[in-house]
């Protein structure tokens, strides 16, 4: 990778959500913003190379995106408030990067936090501002959200759409919300920062299974919500299962990139003052609530996985009561794949079999490689080899991820 590249690939982790949050702003028009943020970006992997990396790459980017939207606006519309809008840009200051919001005071410091604040406004449905949060803000593709959903990707296109639709038409303003109503929007806010820590630990697509970016970020957003919100209980369950999967991600790969399975995995690569840290905020996460949510659910899950000694210690019987409780609280596809997986564990081949066909039956995940997958590994466990080959070949039809494909097509040549 050149000096170009990483420079490119450090701004577009750090700046593309201030851009994108500016022109949204200054324009109040979701799909605008995006565009003029890819041309801007565009432009910076054309132009860089050639006249160097600016000495502030976010107000390189602001400029060259508002001047985009700018050139749009004018080809597109003569509507005078909107040009009026987006000429007023030239009167900012650009020290860094544009302020990303009006100037209100608000508990909120940390500026990303503040913008994933700012766009998870309740008048929209909770799934549609994670979504639209996770793509304008998080630079998530849309393949990558449709995953987190469990969903096609045409189907999360139209919701997208639908969301920026109802924004515009609306007039919902793009803002800090006041102290006052940041709880209402602790939900969305919560998931979007779950979903942006899955997408590091477990890319949708790419060479290489972590993407430690984007669950680095994920971790020091939770961490930095759990300062400003220290009594809520799924804040610290979330902040608590981020660490205990992040404990393993050494040994999640071997030393060629390779997938490590969970049972695999050499566990003196675990980082066990992580592991630590987690159980001591899952514990502090138990105190403050008589009735844990989903986070603090699955904490308890991470945690005991995190802290076995061996495979073999593993409490799976919990495991699977724990996702027990899951799907009664929150119910979910993935919730009823890993269930499945504990209750084959715990109970044997067959009842995790069962289940897997239950799931297969509702077409919770159709088109996604985990289920096959699944299937597929519990059929080699139980020495069913034709069976598990047949489902390891339709796992590599559907899996997107070129380590999980090669880790696929290892199992397939054993039970082959």
């Amino acid at each position: 990778m050149t000096d170009v590249d990483a420079a490119l690939t450090s701004a577009f982790s750090a700046e593309w959500g201030r851009v994108v949050a500016t022109l949204i702003r200054l324009t109040g028009d979701f799909a605008l913003a995006e565009d003029a943020a890819q041309d801007a970006f565009v432009a910076a992997a054309r132009r860089w190379p050639v006249d160097g990396v600016p000495d502030r790459p976010g107000a390189w980017l602001t400029t060259t995106a508002r001047n985009g939207a700018l050139d749009r606006l004018r080809r597109a519309t003569t509507e005078a408030r909107k040009l009026r809008e987006v000429a007023a840009m030239d009167a900012l200051e650009l020290h860094g990067h544009v302020a990303e919001d009006s100037g209100e005071a608000s508990a909120v410091t940390d500026d990303r936090l503040r913008l994933i604040f700012t766009c998870c406004h309740p008048a929209l449905p909770l799934e549609a501002r994670v979504a639209l949060t996770l793509r304008t803000l998080c630079g998530l593709t849309v393949p990558e959200i449709a995953r987190a959903f469990g969903v096609g990707e045409a189907a999360m296109t139209k919701r997208l759409v639908r969301a920026r639709q109802k924004i515009a038409h609306a007039g919902i303003p793009y803002r800090v919300p006041a102290d006052d109503v940041l709880a209402e929007r602790l939900d969305g806010v919560l998931a979007v920062l779950y979903l942006l820590f899955t997408e590091g630990y477990s890319s949708t697509a790419g060479p290489g299974v972590v993407r430690e970016d984007l669950s680095a970020e994920a971790i020091r957003l939770t961490r930095v919500l759990a300062e400003l919100v220290p009594d809520d209980a799924e804040v610290h369950g979330l902040l608590a299962l981020e660490l205990a999967h992040d404990a393993r991600r050494a040994a999640r790969t071997d030393a060629a990139g390779e997938l490590v399975p969970l049972e695999e995995q050499d566990r003196t690569l675990w980082d066990a003052g992580q592991a630590a840290a987690a159980a001591d905020v899952l514990a502090r996460a138990r105190t403050l609530t008589a009735d844990p949510g989903p986070y603090l659910l699955q904490a308890e899950v991470a945690v005991l996985h995190a802290t076995a000694a061996t495979a073999e210690a593993t409490d799976w019987a919990a495991v699977a009561g724990l996702y027990a409780q899951l799907t009664r609280r929150a119910p979910s596809p993935w919730v009823d794949l890993s269930r499945a997986v504990a209750v084959a564990m715990a109970d044997g081949v067959d009842a995790g079999l069962a289940l897997l066909d239950e799931l297969g039956a509702s077409g919770g995940l159709d088109g996604n490689h985990y289920l096959p997958a699944a299937r597929a590994d519990l059929l080699r466990r139980a020495g069913r080899h034709p069976e598990s080959a047949e489902a390891y070949r339709a796992a590599l039809t559907r899996v997107t991820n070129d380590a999980e494909r090669r880790y696929l097509r290892r199992r397939l040549a054993e039970v082959s």
